[in-house]
């Protein structure tokens, strides 16, 4: 298999978002609200325990009933993925009832994501040999501004959003809307991500497939590099 083309996942795989406690603290200091200190991590411990940081642990207690039928298919529409989370933070007793939607807002900006270290590296690569680069991801918002910031961009020929297209992986028709979109085939495409449901739905098309573990940016400092190994 000649690899022309690499998909990659957003987050947990190239980007990987601040901790529970990092989003809460940023998000009481935008709307000028302060806790006190044990205050503050029992409830970014239990908005952590409730999955309400997009990008961030799953629920620990999946929601049921509306709120979970909503959680199924969050990555379809931005009104629905913002709908999900906000209702998982209403699950969490806030001191004020402004808290769930400035938390989904600060999770869209650029400060509240970090790079893993070996992602610029490793696209950079992909480039100098030639081999196209996309990004496809459940997401509900457009992360683009993401990776401009943190100077990425340059390296991504495509991205495909899920909510941009009302179909979320696994899904195979969002990674043949992006192999199209790069001009490769998907037997000559390997698709990079975390989740081994979602990320795995590639190979129904021939694509390979490679896993990476979602874990803290400090924990994997070179988790993507065998990429290039597989690219050669």
């Amino acid at each position: 298999m000649t690899i022309k083309g690499v998909l990659f996942d957003f987050s947990g795989t190239l980007f990987r978002i601040e901790s529970a406690e990092s989003w809460l603290r940023a998000t009481l200091a935008d709307i000028g609200l302060a806790l006190p200190e044990p205050q503050l991590v029992r409830a970014a411990e239990a908005l952590e325990r409730a999955g309400a940081l997009p990008g961030g642990a799953p629920p620990v207690e999946p929601p049921t009933g509306a709120l979970g039928e909503l959680w199924a298919v969050r990555d379809r529409t931005a009104e629905q993925h913002r709908a999900a989370f906000t209702g998982l933070s209403r699950r969490v007793a806030l001191p004020d009832a402004a808290l769930p939607d400035a938390l989904y807002d600060r999770h869209m900006t650029p400060a509240a994501w970090n790079p893993y270290p070996d992602a610029a590296e490793v696209l950079a690569a992909l480039g100098e040999r030639g081999v196209a680069v996309g990004v496809v991801s459940n997401i509900g918002w457009d992360l683009r501004p993401v990776f401009r910031a943190h100077g990425l961009d340059p390296y991504v020929g495509a991205y495909l959003l899920s909510y941009e297209h009302r179909v979320q992986k696994p899904d195979p028709r969002l990674f043949s809307l992006a192999c199209e979109a790069l001009g490769v085939d998907a037997r000559d495409t390997l698709m990079v991500g975390d989740d081994r449901r979602a990320d795995g739905g590639a190979a129904a098309l021939g694509c390979g497939v490679y896993f990476v573990d979602h874990l803290p940016a400090a924990e994997r400092p070179d988790g993507l590099r065998p990429i290039l190994d597989l690219v050669g």
